[in-house]
């Protein structure tokens, strides 16, 4: 009697040459993930410097952040040339370099970044110099009650006042996510407002002036709130 045939599994078998194969490719797309991700931060960095109509800033980016300016092109700055001025109604005009910022006690805050578009950058290290500190240093006098920001693209400004910008969760900052705040991200020196919407936490920085009033920024002439605080801030006990 003829040897009956035996059943096939169903299916095809993966060899073990396959099976390392695809886990090494899996493997080398995790080891890649970061670089292929700083590749693509950096492309969108690059478009959006030259794409005046900000919709580069609606593109996809793995690290959740957008980038858009409402300039066309922003000069870069760095430790030979930078420069923060802070004036207006103080005793004592102050300008500081990069380094003299980085040399002085710096604060950490973690707290979720929340646009206005919608995008949110869960529990966001920053480090920098508290904004009191450096009105402290230069001596608000009367009649200060508020503080206008200026930036070097040229174009952007924002406020707080007074109070607000005492807050301890207002910081000069100079690091995000542990490492140096980077141009795409309005470095080397940028204002973060922990508890408000990210338009209020001006890139670019190197303008801090005291005035007797709140100046409306660049988005708030613009139709944007004043007080652009999250639903969720506590807006009274965080005073500095």
């Amino acid at each position: 009697m003829a040897e009956r045939p035996k059943p096939r599994a169903e299916g095809a078998p993966v060899g073990r040459r396959a099976m390392l194969g695809m886990l090494g490719a899996g493997a080398a797309g995790l080891a890649a993930a970061p670089y292929l991700q700083r590749g693509w931060e950096g492309f969108l960095a690059k478009a959006s410097e030259a794409d005046p109509t900000g919709l580069t800033g609606l593109l996809p980016d793995p690290g959740g952040f957008r980038y858009y300016s409402v300039v066309g092109s922003v000069p870069h700055k760095d430790a030979t040339n930078y420069a923060l001025r802070v004036g207006g109604l103080v005793e004592r005009p102050r300008t500081y370099t990069l380094d003299q910022l980085r040399a002085m006690p710096q604060t950490r805050v973690v707290h979720d970044v929340v646009c206005t578009d919608g995008w949110r950058v869960e529990k966001t290290p920053f480090d920098g110099v508290r904004l009191a500190d450096l009105l402290d240093d230069a001596g608000v006098r009367s009649p200060g009650a508020a503080i206008r920001f200026t930036c070097f693209d040229g174009a952007y400004s924002e406020s707080l006042t007074l109070e607000q910008a005492r807050r301890s969760d207002v910081l000069v900052a100079l690091n995000m996510q542990d490492k140096p705040i980077t141009h795409a991200h309005g470095g080397p020196v940028r204002l973060y407002v922990a508890p408000m919407y990210f338009y209020k936490s001006a890139k670019w920085l190197s303008g801090i002036s005291v005035t007797d009033k709140v100046v409306p920024g660049y988005w708030e002439e613009r139709g944007y709130a004043v007080d652009g605080w999250l639903d969720d801030a506590e807006r009274y006990s965080d005073a500095a």
